[in-house]
Order: structure tokens, then C-alpha cells, then sequence
């Protein structure tokens, strides 16, 4: 079957969804909306239609990007644009069906939590008159979505659907040009590497074609292994044909035949979706020899990994294809010269590949019009923390960090006053609230001491100890570290010993030089990228947020209450309402006490877990934090 033929068939599948005289439910199954209960959602569905004897259409599609309103279901009843509901639990399912498919499409019964949020435009349904695009929603209106553009549309377990989205258009393009040519559409984009370094993805092509060689290899990153971290991950469950395409124009551009797709265990879902756009691929043509009879060959693989974090290191993730230990190797030789089993090697993050298919369709130069005047084009992040709507979002490079916390984020969870936030995963920075109309991109964000990473965004809110928060992030970077070069292996281990005897007390007045000079030297010393950025969150803490170390030291006082070796949970006996709530609630019998009379609280017993602070009446609080050590007059201005 032709190209042309597919989508031949991708036009009669659409037409007879949207022309079938049947509702058509949509469902968002990645892993986000998996997670939430979409699953029992869709039982939920077919039982419902059994109940009331209607037909419908059920159909999975891939992550929107509205993660806090997962699980997300578009309906659409007589080939309408589908509506858009979010937080759809079993029982809201069956309302909706009740409304929208027994009783005509009525919204008269519908609350806050079930109205809809927006229609989903898609093609070849008519428009719904009185509510407004999902597109205008708070979230999305200030995105711009190029990478995404199918995610949460589209089914991503079926080629027809990719192709019905001028899929492998782009392929059919390149194939009439020279790959020289398809480097300089690249270079003209402006694209930088996605997965954190921005090194101009053009350059890196050509560089990999020049060196002389009679087998070539190209690799896409997938292991995406940063705490918060799920861009890569949401674009292969929702779109696998878009990550494919881009890695079809990239092999036929730098001269390879073979590909491989690095990508971690923990990820069942995006592995079987690639298996299945893979088998996908092979029938139609669009992978193996002689692709679309133009004398392209072209082979994917898919390489599980173990989940190390190393491994997101180019020269570890390369080792570890080859069968070995994955451990980084210093360079040169870099991966365009010598890489995997010694011939040139071009890696990928998955958010290139994934942009790569876009530039040739719309073109380099008006792809350059999106983001900044140092970095080109739109980046996809992930978007969590404190913060009232969490997903994944795209958005221009050179976007304020305001914007995307306060305008598309909602601003903080529970009105509470915005911290910090930390960018790039374990090797980033967290960045003040001071600092919130800085630019994400490249330099702007290397320029306070952070770094892009592959797109994690942390946010913090007033009750987040940054000492805590950095020894968190140093936590994993030791556990993660690979241990072949000393300042990595033993200086993250000694720092995060002097970590957690600050937070417990224990901190001494030349922890914090010390803390500095390991930085130093670690960041000088180590052997890969990943070592050498560990430092991050400690550096960028010392230096934004001294005050909390010395409060930890000095005074023996986490100022958020968060180190619990720090403080400790009173009831007070002038409040209590003896409501016995706190008794009830705690998890190891703690808390003592005769109904309407004050509660007392075994402090020996008390693993700290917050539970009795948490179900005490708002209006009493008789539950508090207290600081264990009593402030002295002369530790007072150090609080």
C-alpha cells in the first residue's frame, strides 16, 4: 500500500467516525490519565450505554497536557466538535452519558465539576455554538503547540491517524532533497538540543555526516530520568509516528541506516506503542528497505534500559547499547567521531526528533519565528509542584518563568505565597521568587545558576525547606552516580552527609564552606555533565536562600518546619476541644485522651507523619508545630 493509499484510508475512517449517526467518546489513556482512573472510567462508559441500550463509539488517545484534570473524556454526539470534560470518575461518566446521550445534549443538570471545560477542535466535526474552544482554556490559550499538536487527539495506536495529520509528509519531502540540503533547513530553525544542552541540532548532523565512514548510527534519548520529568515520555504514548518521522529525516540526513531507540524500562506503555507504530511502519514501507521506493533504507530498535540515570549521559547510554556497564568515558573522541562500536553517532533527544518533522513541513525559517533571539522555536516542559494546574505544555523558548507559573500554572496551590522553582531536574538550580520574569531559555537561565535540562519544572511553595529540597535532589544524585570518578562518587557523598546533619541538628558554623569548596571541586572534577552539574541545587540554594542554612545551624530551626528532627507536634491544652479527631486519625497511636477532654501527644511515639495537624478543626488548630530547641536572646536574629 502506497502512502497516497493510506491516506485514502485515514479519510474514510475519519468520515465514518464522524458520520456514523453514533456518539464517539474519546478517552486520555496515556499514563497520567491511567494513573487517575481513566480505565475504570471506560468500563464505567460500556456499562452505562449497556444500561440505558445505546451504541457509542469508545476511542483511547494520548495526554493533552491537562494533567490536573485527568481523567480527561471528549464526547461528541452527531458529529459535533467533541466536549471536553475533565476529573470524569465512573459516576460523572454516567451522568454525562445520561445527559448528553439519553436526554439530548443537555447541560441543565450539570455542575461545576462536570461542565465542560472547552470543545477539542477536530477535523471533520461541525462546531458547537455557546462554548468556547479547549484552546481558550487558561491553560492552553498561551501555549503554542507544535510538537504536541496531535497529543490527546489522535489515537496513537493507529497509523491513519498520524497520516490523516500531515503525517510523513515531511519524509516525502526530504526524499527529494539532498541531505545537505535537509541540514540547512535544520540550521536555518535555529533548533537546539532538547535534552538540555541546546548545541545546534543542524551543526551536530553535519558534523556526524563529515566524518568519512561506511556505517553510520543514530541514536534517540529516551531515558528520561529526571525527578517531575514526563515530556518524553507523554510524546511517545500520545504520538510515536511524530518521534519516528523525525528520526526517518534525521538518518536520511546524516547517511545512516540503523537507529535506536534508548528508552528505560519503567516506561511499558511508550515501548508498546513504539513497537506498535513500528509494525505499523514496516507494512506501509515507511521503515526497512528501499522506503517509499526512493533507495532509502532505514532500521529502528528499541533498547530497553535499566533506569539508571547515568545513562541519560550520551557516552554511558551508548555503553550500555553496546551490553555493557553503563558508565560515561571522557571525551574526545565525541559520539560524531567515534561512537557506538566506534563509528560516528548522532544522538537525539526525543523533543528534537520530535520538532524535526514540524521544520521541514512549515520550514526552517518560519519555525525560527517562535522563541527568542538565542534560542529557536518552542519547548515542551513539565510542569509540577505547588502549583494549581500541573501537566505538559509547550510553550516558546524566551517565555517568562511568571507566565508559565502564574498564567498557564494557576499560580500556587492553596494561595499560598510562591517560593521557588527548580528547573533542569537533579542537575538544575532553584531559582527565587525574586527572579520570576527571567526568560527560560539557554543563558538566561545558565545565567542564575540553573540550567534547561530536559524540561522538569519544580515549584515551591512558603512550607518548602530549601535545605531539604537540596539534599532531596543530592539524595538521588549520589544514589544515581555511577562511581567511576572519586570527586562524583565520594564528593556527593560527602556532601550529603553535611546535608543531613544540617537538617538534623547537627550542622556546624563551617558546613557551609565546606558545602562550597565540594561544590567546587566536584563541578571542576567529575568526568561526565551529570557529576559536573550535581553541585546545582546546593549551589543555587546557598546562594538565594543562606538565611535557611544559618537558621539550620545556628539556631536549629528549619523556618518551614519541614526537617523534622527540628520541631515537634504540641497540642494545646488552652484549644483542645477533646473532638478526638487527631486520636483517631493517627497512624501509630500516639495521641491519647478521653473524648471532650485535652489530648496529649507521646512524644517518643511520634513519627512526625503530620496527619493530626492535618484533620484538627481549622477552627481550633489546637495541633501545632513547635520548634524543639528554645531560641536564646542572642540566636534571636538569626531566625
Amino acid at each position: 500500500m502506497t502512502l497516497e493509499e493510506l491516506r485514502s484510508e485515514a479519510e474514510i475512517k475519519i468520515r465514518e467516525l464522524t458520520k456514523c449517526g453514533k456518539p464517539v467518546i474519546y478517552f486520555g489513556a496515556a499514563s497520567c490519565g491511567r494513573a487517575a482512573g481513566v480505565l475504570e472510567t471506560i468500563s464505567a462508559a460500556r456499562e452505562a450505554l449497556d444500561e440505558v441500550n445505546a451504541e457509542a463509539e469508545l476511542v483511547e488517545v494520548g495526554c493533552i497536557g491537562m494533567c490536573c484534570y485527568e481523567p480527561l473524556v471528549y464526547l461528541s454526539v452527531t458529529g459535533s466538535q467533541p466536549l471536553c470534560f475533565g476529573n470524569v470518575t465512573p459516576s460523572r461518566m454516567k451522568k454525562i452519558i445520561s445527559s448528553f446521550i439519553v436526554n439530548n445534549n443537555s447541560l441543565d443538570d450539570m455542575d461545576n465539576k462536570t461542565y465542560p471545560l472547552g470543545v477539542l477542535d477536530l477535523d471533520g466535526y461541525e462546531n458547537v455554538v455557546g462554548i468556547p474552544p479547549l484552546t481558550q482554556h487558561p491553560m492552553l490559550k498561551p501555549q503554542v503547540r507544535l510538537v504536541l499538536r496531535n497529543c490527546g487527539k489522535i489515537d496513537p495506536t493507529d497509523i491513519k491517524d498520524y497520516v490523516s495529520n500531515d503525517g510523513y509528509r515531511a519524509l516525502e519531502k526530504i526524499l527529494k532533497m539532498e541531505p545537505e540540503e535537509v541540514i540547512d533547513e535544520i540550521k536555518r530553525s535555529g533548533l537546539g538540543g532538547r535534552g538540555g544542552a541546546g548545541f545546534p541540532t543542524g551543526l551536530k548532523w553535519e558534523l556526524c555526516r563529515n566524518n568519512q565512514s561506511d556505517f553510520r548510527y543514530l541514536i534517540c534519548n529516551a531515558d528520561e530520568g529526571d525527578p517531575g520529568a514526563f515530556m518524553n515520555r507523554s510524546l511517545l504514548e500520545s504520538d510515536p509516528h511524530a518521534v519516528l518521522e523525525g528520526m526517518l529525516i534525521a538518518g536520511y540526513a546524516i547517511g545512516c541506516r540503523e537507529g535506536y531507540i534508548y528508552i528505560r524500562a519503567e516506561y511499558p506503555l511508550a515501548i508498546k506503542r513504539l513497537n506498535t507504530a513500528i509494525e505499523q511502519m514496516k507494512k506501509h514501507n515507511l521503515l526497512g528497505q528501499n522506503i517509499l521506493d526512493n533507495g532509502f533504507s532505514f532500521d529502528i530498535n528499541i533498547k530497553k534500559g535499566a533506569g539508571a540515570f547515568v545513562c541519560g549521559e550520551e557516552t554511558a547510554l551508548m555503553a550500555s547499547i553496546e551490553g555493557k556497564r553503563g558508565m560515561p568515558r571522557p571525551r574526545p573522541p565525541f559520539p560524531a567521531q567515534s561512537g557506538l562500536w566506534g563509528e560516528p553517532t548522532n544522538i537525539n533527544n526525543v523533543g528534537t526528533l520530535g520538532s524535526v518533522a514540524n521544520i521541514i513541513r512549515m520550514g526552517g525559517v518560519e519555525f525560527a519565528r517562535f522563541g527568542s533571539e538565542t534560542a529557536k522555536g518552542t519547548k515542551t516542559f513539565s510542569l509540577v509542584g505547588k502549583i494549581e494546574r500541573t501537566g505538559l505544555i509547550e510553550v516558546p523558548l524566551g517565555t517568562s518563568l511568571g507566565e508559565i507559573i502564574f498564567d498557564i500554572g494557576g499560580g500556587i496551590k492553596g494561595g499560598k505565597k510562591f517560593k521557588a522553582v527548580q528547573t533542569g531536574g537533579p542537575s538544575g538550580g532553584c531559582i527565587p521568587a525574586s527572579k520570576i520574569d527571567i526568560s527560560v531559555d539557554y543563558k538566561s537561565l545558565s545565567e542564575v545558576g540553573s540550567i534547561m535540562g530536559s524540561g522538569g519544572i519544580v515549584v515551591m511553595d512558603e512550607d518548602t525547606c530549601m535545605v531539604d529540597i537540596a539534599k532531596f535532589f543530592l539524595t538521588f544524585t549520589q544514589d544515581e552516580s555511577c562511581g567511576k570518578c572519586p570527586p562524583c562518587r565520594i564528593g556527593t557523598k560527602r556532601m550529603l552527609e553535611i546535608l543531613i546533619r544540617i537538617t538534623e541538628g547537627r550542622g556546624r558554623p563551617e558546613d557551609i564552606d565546606q558545602l562550597i569548596k565540594l561544590c567546587d571541586t566536584i563541578g571542576k572534577a567529575s568526568l561526565c555533565g551529570l557529576g559536573q552539574t550535581a553541585p546545582n541545587p546546593v549551589l543555587t540554594t546557598l546562594t538565594y536562600f543562606r538565611d535557611e542554612y544559618e537558621a539550620h545551624i545556628y539556631t536549629k530551626r528549619c523556618p518551614a518546619k519541614v526537617c523534622k528532627e527540628l520541631y515537634e507536634f504540641h497540642i494545646d491544652p488552652e484549644t483542645c476541644i477533646g473532638c478526638g479527631q487527631c486520636s483517631k486519625a493517627c497512624p501509630v497511636n500516639a495521641i491519647t485522651g478521653e473524648r471532650k477532654e485535652v489530648h496529649i501527644i507521646d512524644k517518643d511515639e511520634c513519627i512526625k507523619c503530620g496527619v493530626c495537624f492535618a484533620v484538627c478543626p481549622k477552627k481550633v488548630r489546637a495541633v501545632k508545630k513547635i520548634d524543639r530547641y528554645p531560641k536564646t536572646d542572642e540566636e534571636g536574629d538569626l531566625e
